[in-house]
């Protein structure tokens, strides 16, 4: 009765179509954050140039 299947689900080990999903997940959040950063830094850059032209 205490035998160890491969097929029994063990808590805490995500299952390997979970841990694909987590993975694109982070990747897409990581390019996300770094898409937007870009964007701010780009409207720093011109605000910072239309104010010195006044």
């Amino acid at each position: 009765m205490t035998e160890n299947t491969p097929d029994t689900p063990r808590k805490g080990t995500p299952k390997p179509a979970e841990n694909t999903r987590e993975e694109r997940l982070r990747a897409a959040l990581r390019a996300n954050l770094q898409k937007r950063k870009a964007q701010a830094r780009g409207r720093a850059a011109g605000d910072n140039e239309g104010q010195e032209d006044g």
